[in-house]
């Protein structure tokens, strides 16, 4: 048997472990390690999953994840999103679709502090929800708006994509998270566009929320005031050098846990609770990188990434239809597995590829990234969609689907003018020292 065609038959059995819903990362390194002993050696392949495991769960540079998810989660846990939501609701409230703006903008908000798609839909389900609820909302936009705004959670920073694909590629985490910033912004702007639309062609859909009186407004902005602080202080440290990504985290949490105690809004039951999620999501990721690890070296061996490379520079198409192609397995592969094992799975055999073609890889890193958003919301996988549906019983998940899909337009948007106008993403990092 040729590398080539053990690397492909890894692939196979990868695939079908993956579909038995055995953990990812658990697939990824035993997959790779029974590999690389079968290409190489037993004894090679024991000193390399030893070698890997150790380097990814000792690396300094990989303490960035615990770190921002710990933020995120004292953020939830100290009623950050509730207070977010609150601000959105006064102001955007009285007007058609209001209260699903609302949603958006708080959603885009809390991704600032949050960096998972699953733990900022969750989170807005349970604070949103029922307001949209009280209001008579459609179902299927109640539910498809937050399903589809907890998706700006890895692309608006901090965002655990961003930092795994950065690691991967070995590209700056801190422009990474600079890059998403505008295309973050233009999504969730996209997002509230849609939403006018799709309100305006069936107004029935909704019912606007009483107007909000000034003082009301003015109270809310409280919570508003300690996400910026938060995103400013976690940003601005990053684009001024003063701080690594690292640090950058450390300060985020710190921040967190300070404004949390600071307005008496974290017990200790909750801060115990964002502690143990913390160690889990984190545990997680770092499972998972550390096979991916295992795995890349796996399909080094194999040289299909080098033999695929070859292969798709030898197409007789341009550099941007190329791209295109490997912009619509990605859209194929989001629909069929979790965004973190596919960026992690893909990136070894795809990034060679984008470097050869004279592509920007921070523009690609948010490339991915829109599109893995896409895949979030998409059947059959559609993470988001059954963490919505976890919070609203009440909803069948056809229905969920049928609202989310409603705002994939807005993604494809996202990615088309990202095409487009590559400086959208590239501009800000350009600028960082």
């Amino acid at each position: 048997m040729t590398p080539t065609e053990a690397g492909l038959y890894g692939f196979v059995i990868l695939i079908a472990l993956m579909f038995l819903k055995i953990p990812v990362g658990f697939v990824m390194a035993l997959v790779g390690f029974g590999g690389f002993a079968f290409l190489v050696s037993w004894d090679s392949a024991l000193q390399l999953m030893a070698q890997d495991f150790f380097s990814i769960f000792g690396s300094y540079n990989l303490t960035v994840i615990p770190l921002f998810v710990l933020m995120g989660q004292v953020a939830h846990h100290a009623g950050i999103s509730g207070r977010l939501f609150n601000a959105a609701h006064k102001f955007l409230g009285h007007l058609r679709g209001g209260l699903a703006v609302a949603t958006i903008g708080a959603c885009a908000g809390f991704s600032a502090i949050c960096g998972s798609t699953s733990a900022t839909a969750a989170t807005m389900a349970s604070v949103a929800l029922p307001q949209m609820k009280k209001y008579n909302y459609d179902p299927a936009l109640a539910t498809g708006v937050v399903a589809a705004g907890g998706s700006l959670g890895i692309l608006i920073p901090p965002s655990t994509i961003f930092i795994i694909y950065g690691i991967l590629t070995e590209q700056s985490i801190g422009k990474l998270f600079l890059a998403g910033v505008f295309p973050g912004i233009l999504m969730a702007l996209l997002f509230i566009v849609t939403i006018f639309i799709w309100t305006w062609i069936k107004p029935e859909l909704v019912t606007p929320a009483p107007k909000a009186t000034f003082r009301e407004r003015l109270a809310s902005l409280a919570g508003v005031i300690e996400t910026f602080s938060l995103f400013a202080a976690v940003m601005g440290g990053l684009f001024m050098g003063i701080f690594t990504p690292t640090e950058a985290a450390a300060v985020g949490a710190f921040g967190t846990i300070l404004i949390a105690l600071a307005g008496r809004n974290l017990t200790w039951k909750g801060f115990v609770q964002a502690l143990n999620e913390t160690t889990r999501v984190s545990c997680m990721i770092l499972v998972i990188v550390a096979g991916a690890t295992v795995f890349g070296h796996f399909l080094a061996v194999t040289r299909i990434p080098f033999d695929v490379g070859y292969w798709v520079r030898e197409l007789p198409l341009s550099p941007n239809m190329i791209m295109a192609v490997i912009i619509f397995i990605y859209l194929i592969m989001g629909c069929l597995m979790d965004s973190l094992a596919m960026i992690t799975l893909t990136i070894p055999i795809f990034f060679p590829v984008i470097t050869s073609l004279g592509f920007d890889p921070i523009w690609f890193g948010v490339i991915i990234v829109v599109v893995t958003e896409m895949g979030v919301i998409t059947p059959p996988v559609g993470i988001n969609v059954y963490v919505v549906a976890g919070v609203a019983r009440d909803v069948p998940l056809h229905v969920i689907f049928n609202g989310a899909l409603h705002m994939l337009l807005a993604q494809l948007a996202t990615a088309i003018l990202l095409i487009l106008f590559p400086q959208i993403a590239l501009w800000l990092p350009a600028m960082m020292q």
